[in-house]
């Protein structure tokens, strides 16, 4: 488990994913406990992979994501929806335009799960 930095006690989400530049590449803003909070852009899709185990928690703030599933209908979110992916359950976000998501993870969750890409960021670089 990283410790890291301290974190501020209130984030301004909004400001912080203004800041983000990059797709699909995540940032830490706050801890709480052992989960991390987190703000990314998305646009595109990421990869089909899972969380072995951990849940993973979405909340779109801007935009619709639609979540995919292999073995369920896709999970569509629109501003203010949250929605969980169960630990160990395949899945595909997809972004057809810009959306703003803040996710809440587990410290120990890896950014793509059980698979690598070009896209997947380790936690320093999350944090960094």
């Amino acid at each position: 488990m990283l410790n890291g930095p301290a974190f501020p006690e209130t984030v301004d989400l909004l400001a912080a994913l203004a800041e983000l530049d990059d797709f699909w590449s995540p940032r830490v803003v706050a801890r709480v406990n052992d989960q991390y909070v987190k703000v990314a852009k998305l646009r595109g899709q990421l990869a089909w992979h899972s969380h072995k185990q951990e849940d993973e928690l979405f909340y779109l703030l801007k935009g619709r994501l639609r979540i995919e599933y292999r073995d369920r209908p896709a999970v569509v979110l629109e501003p203010g929806v949250l929605h969980v992916v169960p630990r160990g359950v395949e899945h595909n976000p997809v972004a057809e335009q810009e959306c703003w998501v803040v996710l809440v993870e587990t410290v120990t969750t890896l950014h793509t799960g059980d698979v690598e890409t070009p896209l997947t960021k380790t936690i320093e670089q999350q944090i960094g």
